[in-house]
């Protein structure tokens, strides 16, 4: 289990959201803020506004790391076209977050530690870096010693998510290929995501 796992659920309290859509989330019975002034609620200045859309972003994705996040924003910015889009598309491209979309793994978190571990393959090759960039026509299989772990087959049963129509996968197979980079309006988040305000937040 993640070392992330226990405390993932911090950062909904802490952002006020179900960030993943989790049934478990602990904000569905305490919707407001930890601490002593959680429930006290102030109207955020645009820079407020700015670094939540960033703590969303980042968090959803696993808790990346500022340094690492800030890195994926100089290669959108870098990039031709709108670079908002051009994040997002690179955040799916992520593997960890390949594995998540494929339901191989109940939490971005999860899918983070089981590539580590080595359980998952990318065109036939170990790939154990959660940040491997995804290219479209990529195969993503989970290794054949470990498609039979109780966490996968559970993960692949839950009604909790959907697959997105950019990636396609075969259950039984434990098998899937990534399509296509999605825009914003493809992915299903289970709650808004702002990448212009995270475009905003950096240009300043």
């Amino acid at each position: 289990m993640s070392k992330r796992e226990g405390s993932k659920y911090k950062i909904n309290r802490r952002l006020g959201l179900n960030l993943w859509g989790r049934a478990k989330s602990p904000l569905n019975r305490r919707d407001y803020g930890p601490g002593q002034h959680g429930q006290r609620r102030k109207k955020p200045s645009d820079f407020g506004t700015q670094l939540m859309a960033k703590q969303k972003l980042k968090g959803y994705y696993g808790n990346i790391g500022e340094r690492q996040f800030r890195r994926l924003y100089a290669e959108a910015a870098r990039r031709k076209g709108d670079t908002g889009e051009n994040l997002i598309e690179l955040l799916e491209r992520r593997l960890d977050a390949v594995v998540y979309r494929m339901k191989f793994a109940p939490t971005p978190f999860a899918a983070r530690q089981f590539i580590n571990h080595g359980h998952v393959r990318v065109n036939g090759r170990r790939v154990n870096i959660p940040s491997y960039q995804v290219k479209d026509g990529d195969t993503i299989e989970v290794k054949e010693k470990s498609k039979q772990l109780a966490m996968v087959l559970e993960s692949v049963k839950s009604p909790e998510r959907d697959v997105p129509d950019y990636i396609e996968v075969d259950h039984d197979k434990m098998r899937g290929r990534f399509i296509r980079a999605p825009k914003l309006a493809d992915v299903p988040y289970p709650v808004s995501m702002e990448p212009n305000l995270v475009v905003e937040f950096y240009s300043r």
